[in-house]
């Protein structure tokens, strides 16, 4: 049962050919959740394999054009191919003016299918989305606009039953659900089998938290507190802390400081300045203060395992 992250763009406001802008596909046991969608984000998904048509769910962090500029291609691809089902889109306020003014012709009141705005509160920590599978938390971030993070978290499966046990025991099937939620057996002679003795407990939950573009803040470390896996922006070096402060970024050093007081599993750093053409330095600075740092690059997936 898969819970991995695509990159399709590592880079920030300025796309180039081997680094478009922000765009990410989380694949959580085949359902596939956007987190922005920055210019260029329908080709990334082409060239690596990403079926849009299962997408459901879109997280926009907030309304800089370089995290989504490529939503009006995307929806406009989704109308051409005849799309049916429901689209959810979650975002600071102001998104749904500017698509619809892009998207619907004069008169028209409805995509040619159903497109749902939520407008997320980006100054509180909260549950914004959940299916049977995760929950999603809005993470206020820090930036020129008003910005978010996400969180996603998998939901506790039920726990295992032991197959011998079934014939151990003689389990009705009718029975086998009660005790994969938790329930002890009861057998006709009366003995109570207790559940722990029937099943073993599911693997542990994954969670990955995404946290683009923002200053840093320390703020969002008991937001993300124990996440497997971080994404955090790494848009400048260290050595150049006041454009980060000017612009409201981080640099590679900032972000790994938040994933070291976080305990996250591992980080990935991206959104960088078009002004470094090798990264190395960037992974570098972030590696001296938590090793277990990725550099992003276009096209690359992550995989989250199961926590031992």
């Amino acid at each position: 049962m898969r819970f991995f992250l695509t990159l399709l763009g590592t880079g920030s406001a300025l796309p180039q050919p081997d680094r478009f802008t922000t765009a990410q596909v989380l694949n959580v046991q085949e359902q596939l959740y956007l987190i922005d969608c920055g210019e260029g984000t329908q080709m990334r998904m082409s060239a690596y394999g990403v079926r849009r048509h299962k997408i459901n769910q879109i997280f926009i962090s907030h309304l800089h054009g370089d995290h989504f500029f490529g939503l009006p291609g995307l929806l406009t691809s989704y109308g051409l191919n005849d799309r049916k089902a429901p689209l959810d889109i979650f975002s600071p306020a102001g998104l749904e003016p500017m698509i619809s003014a892009l998207m619907l012709p004069p008169g028209a009141e409805d995509f040619p299918f159903p497109v749902r705005f939520h407008t997320i509160d980006t100054t509180r920590h909260q549950l914004i989305f959940e299916d049977r599978l995760i929950r999603v938390y809005s993470i206020p971030l820090q930036h020129r606009v008003p910005t978010s993070g996400f969180l996603f978290q998998e939901k506790e499966r039920s726990r295992n039953i032991i197959p011998e046990k079934i014939e151990q025991y003689a389990i009705p099937y009718e029975k086998i659900p009660a005790i994969k939620q938790g329930a002890d057996l009861v057998l006709p002679s009366g003995e109570i089998i207790l559940n722990h003795a029937l099943t073993l407990p599911p693997p542990a939950p994954r969670s990955y938290a995404f946290c683009s573009d923002t200053r840093y803040t320390e703020a969002i470390v008991p937001l993300i507190q124990g996440v497997d896996l971080l994404y955090h922006e790494a848009t400048f070096l260290q050595q150049d802390l006041q454009n980060a402060i000017e612009t409201m970024h981080s640099t590679a050093a900032e972000a790994a400081t938040i994933a070291r007081a976080a305990g996250a599993g591992r980080l990935v750093i991206g959104h960088y300045s078009s002004r470094y053409k090798n990264t190395d330095e960037l992974v570098a600075e972030a590696q001296s203060i938590f090793p277990n740092t990725l550099g992003s690059e276009d096209g690359m997936i992550i995989e989250v395992p199961f926590p031992q």
